[in-house]
């Protein structure tokens, strides 16, 4: 998970916000909706659900109990064009006593909101080398060569981020009048146990109330295991998560440079094409994954092996980090029912939408596993009382959000 944390999601355009209306709001209402909610439900195996670095919002998003290698997450956002009635914004989210959530959550309305960007886990010193593809060996043109020596201070590489997969998160502080989230100041957070099945509520001062039943839950969490083939490329197993639409395999690496600081890094995706970051770090809908199936730039819900190029191990010998998503189903609601009369007019109050996925995250550092991945299939833990080694404890630990040594 921890690039997924470093390079976890910004905010979208303005059209792509207009795309994040459910299904059954695209269907050319007259009017409306008034009030647009979203939920993103995860859940978290692997390195990322240690919870180490985590830092208090990340507290509140993930469930406690270190020890537990399987966490659920839950992002919760409310829209409205209406200003909130005497006083105040306020909102609540009731939920199924089977969230172990207490009686509701509040959602928060902040005064700002900062819309996080793709961004490396460390700013490099030398070379970020970029490889993608599944196959014992990387294909003719690869790596493309980034040499940060040659850039400006603080400048980005340009077109290392995909700007053909645009993220989708709804409602926003920009794009609402009033707006509400959660994780917030309430003290609560989803738990490994936590189940969405059931009737949720959501009451606020500026919007309509919302209330549907989620048929869907969690998603059943991801278990990778490595192999290393005798020409020295990896592969990468799993077992397929019911309900997936689609996964995609990620991978940072490098080696340490003179003085055992950071010399070159390694970016590597199992996409047939050069993608990473954007939309790929998002909660892909059902329709969008069908499509980047199609076009492999993920690989298809079938899929249960994957393998990581010789190039890339040998360009990356001291450590590589990796990540694999499962992208999920969505559930869509929204109110009032479309008119079965189609000269009568659909004045829609809001709309609503759940979409899913899973996530695991793994470790490979001077001959040491850790995360769901070794090399006997079987998930390895971490000291967590043992500080991470020097110079390679940077780059860990921008990836892991903590500090080194």
């Amino acid at each position: 998970m921890a690039l997924h944390r470093a390079s976890v999601v910004f905010l979208a355009a303005s059209a792509a916000v207009t795309a994040a209306i459910s299904v059954q709001a695209s269907q050319n209402p007259s009017s409306g909706p008034v009030a647009r909610y979203d939920i993103r439900a995860g859940t978290i195996s692997g390195m990322g659900a240690m919870g180490q670095g985590t830092g208090a919002m990340m507290g509140m998003m993930f469930g406690g109990g270190r020890g537990n290698n399987v966490q659920h997450e839950l992002l919760l956002r409310l829209g409205s064009s209406q200003a909130p009635v005497k006083g105040a914004p306020k909102a609540e989210h009731f939920m199924p006593s089977a969230a172990r959530l207490g009686k509701s959550v509040q959602l928060t309305t902040p005064q700002s909101e900062r819309g996080p960007v793709d961004e490396m886990p460390e700013k490099p010193k030398g070379r970020l080398l970029l490889f993608w593809g599944c196959g014992e060996h990387a294909p003719k043109g690869q790596p493309v060569v980034i040499d940060f020596s040659k850039l400006a201070a603080g400048q980005a590489p340009q077109g290392l981020w995909t700007t053909t997969i645009m993220r989708d998160w709804g409602p926003t502080l920009a794009n609402s009048r009033t707006f509400g989230r959660w994780p917030s100041e309430d003290g609560k957070y989803v738990k490994p146990d936590s189940s969405l099945l059931g009737a949720h509520r959501i009451a606020s001062n500026y919007a309509p109330e919302i209330a549907f039943t989620a048929q869907k839950d969690f998603m059943a969490p991801l278990r990778v295991t490595t192999r290393q083939q005798a020409g020295g490329a990896t592969v990468l197993s799993w077992s397929p998560v019911p309900e997936a639409t689609g996964y995609l395999a990620f991978l940072t690496g490098g080696k340490q440079g003179p003085g055992g600081g950071m010399g070159d890094m390694v970016f590597w995706t199992s996409s047939a094409s050069r993608q990473f970051g954007g939309g790929l770090s998002d909660w892909l809908s059902p329709s969008q994954a069908a499509g980047l199936v199609r076009d492999k730039t993920i690989l298809p819900p079938t899929a249960t092996s994957c393998i990581v190029p010789v190039e890339v191990r040998n360009a990356s010998p001291d450590y590589r980090f990796g990540t694999l998503t499962a992208y999920g189903p969505e559930e869509d609601f929204s109110y009032p029912p479309r008119p079965a009369d189609a000269s009568k007019p659909w004045n829609l109050e809001w709309t609503a939408r759940i979409r899913h996925r899973s996530t695991t995250s793994w470790m490979e550092a001077q001959g040491m596993s850790m995360g769901s991945m070794d090399s006997t299939g079987a998930g390895a833990g971490t000291d967590q009382g043992k500080c991470r080694p020097r110079g390679l404890g940077g780059m860990l630990g921008g990836v892991m959000g903590a500090g080194g040594c």
